[in-house]
């Protein structure tokens, strides 16, 4: 980045065992280095989260997040970059993530989301659990809001550590662990990604 231009950074997120959230989290931190004004926000839960297992990856997750705000869409307007991090479901966007998407109609309808700069990472139990479709998804959103969507390609040897997927990181979570681990190193892409987006971004 140029010195003396500063971006500025949403990072909206949905997680449930903190993959997702780790990648944000990564996003932030790696953004923050770069000189970047960033936001790190969670979409709104719509699940009953009153009988949450004790100790569970989903209870460790929103004890730990739970002063970070929710994402509204004046923080997309107010950005000049955009990440989005959702698990995939079914090969398709959480219904977390895609009630947000779908709330920001009347930004759109404004003009107010033209030109943003937009990437995104998934997660997959499996390491072909659809991550790509719901990346995918994520940027035909995109496509409507006159956005401009900045893919990793094949620019850097990590993408080819996590899968090689050239759309955005795709994390494949371990079941038999319970620390938010991820079964391929994806972290080096997150910020190999999170510095692309910042770069096309300043130019």
């Amino acid at each position: 980045m140029k010195k003396g231009r500063y971006i500025k950074l949403a990072i909206v997120y949905y997680s449930q065992t903190g993959v997702n959230y780790s990648m944000a989290k990564k996003a932030y931190e790696t953004a923050k280095e770069a000189g970047a004004e960033v936001r790190l926000r969670k979409v709104n839960e719509s699940l009953d989260t009153s009988n949450v297992i004790e100790g569970s990856a989903w209870d460790k997750l929103l004890k730990e997040t739970a002063d970070i705000e929710e994402a509204t869409a004046e923080d997309l307007v107010w950005a000049d970059a955009i990440i989005f991090s959702t698990p995939t479901r079914f090969g398709n966007v959480a219904a977390q993530m895609k009630a947000f998407i779908d709330s920001l109609g009347g930004v759109w309808a404004e003009g107010k989301l033209v030109n943003k700069y937009v990437t995104a990472f998934s997660s997959a139990q499996n390491a072909n659990g659809g991550q790509e479709q719901t990346i995918r998804s994520i940027y035909t959103s995109a496509m409507h809001w006159g956005a401009i969507i900045v893919p990793t390609g094949y620019t850097d040897d990590s993408i080819y550590l996590q899968g090689g997927n050239p759309y955005g990181v795709s994390a494949s979570q371990d079941p038999e662990k319970q620390d938010n681990t991820t079964t391929n190193d994806v972290m080096p892409a997150v910020v190999h990604q999170t510095k692309r987006l910042l770069e096309v971004a300043d130019k």
